[in-house]
């Protein structure tokens, strides 16, 4: 396709808004925001071989583009509401890039948030997404808010999309579930509106619980104590990876869960579980924030356990 048809193609599809005064088509999006909030904004960008492997599928490669970033906005605790696109491809082929937009605007679609702009161009495979949110004024999370004594709380299940790229790495056995967790991430939005008021900080994990958390800890000023024998485990990963030190470590250090973190005092967990059942979501207190500063990573045995390697980082020399 050609550049301005591939810009026409993804204006018919974007999502509607009353918010979006001015969409795609001019130079720039003109939009609405409600009184009384904060704008929220982040963006991620995603590298073919990087941040996906190179037999992705395309719609699958739409729904984590977008998925990424709508997980900043959890760990802010921000409501959804815009989205830009800056797509790098080497060819436009027609059928591609319906299959992207079917998994990006598939998310869009359950978060209602709508596509406003952004910009296309030739090369290597990228994508750039910016979201655009709302959080009342005072109420957004931060990673600096923890405090000594509270609970540290993860969303869903960890390691799994760790565990889904270890196997393709290796190209053996596979698990398709574990795959699937690599490939289309669920950002944790409800979540994190639902414990807005209750959570003192918050992360999402990208790269891996050890490195997310630590940068809450070094923000905050505080350390912690985690349970390695509380991490939430999928039936997947336990079956596929059932040594512990091989799936501690995927858990700890893999990344691309996009799961929440947060910390909340002991006396607000029944709240908080309250509210995730309402979700029809599991979380699980997996440690405690303590003014001895430093991560300390304990197994069932009381055990001190050493990590073989960091989270995840893009200018790290390999070893």
């Amino acid at each position: 396709m050609a550049e301005f048809d591939l810009i026409e193609r993804f204006r018919q599809r974007a999502g509607q808004r009353a918010d979006v005064i001015l969409g795609i088509g001019d130079d720039a999006a003109l939009l609405r925001v409600p009184p009384d909030a904060l704008l929220v904004v982040s963006a991620d960008t995603l590298v073919a071989g990087v941040h996906f492997p190179d037999d992705t599928a395309a719609a699958d490669i739409g729904w984590k583009a977008l998925a990424v970033n709508l997980s900043d906005l959890a760990a802010m605790a921000a409501k959804p509401a815009w989205a830009t696109l800056c797509l790098t491809l080497p060819q436009a082929h027609e059928d591609w890039v319906d299959a992207f937009l079917d998994g990006f605007l598939e998310l869009a679609a359950q978060h209602d948030v709508a596509l406003v702009g952004g910009d296309t161009t030739r090369g290597p495979l990228s994508i750039s997404v910016t979201v655009h949110g709302f959080a009342p004024a005072g109420q957004a999370l931060r990673r600096s808010g923890a405090k000594a004594g509270d609970d540290i709380w993860v969303t869903g299940t960890i390691g799994d999309a760790a565990g889904g790229l270890a196997q393709w790495q290796r190209q053996g056995l596979m698990s398709a579930k574990l795959r699937h967790r690599l490939d289309r991430p669920t950002p944790r939005n409800e979540a994190a509106l639902a414990v807005r008021g209750l959570a003192h900080a918050a992360i999402d994990l990208s790269d891996g619980l050890a490195a997310d958390l630590g940068h809450m800890l070094r923000q905050s000023g505080v350390g912690a104590d985690l349970d390695l024998g509380r991490l939430p485990t999928s039936r997947s990963l336990a079956d596929h990876f059932p040594g512990e030190a091989e799936r501690w470590t995927l858990q700890l250090t893999g990344g691309d869960d996009y799961e929440l973190c947060f910390t909340a005092a002991p006396a607000d967990a029944l709240a908080i579980e309250q509210a995730f059942a309402a979700l029809d979501l599991t979380a699980t207190v997996v440690g405690q924030i303590s003014s001895a500063l430093g991560l300390r990573l304990n197994t069932p045995e009381g055990e001190a356990f050493v990590l073989p390697q960091a989270g995840f980082e893009h200018f790290r020399e390999p070893t």
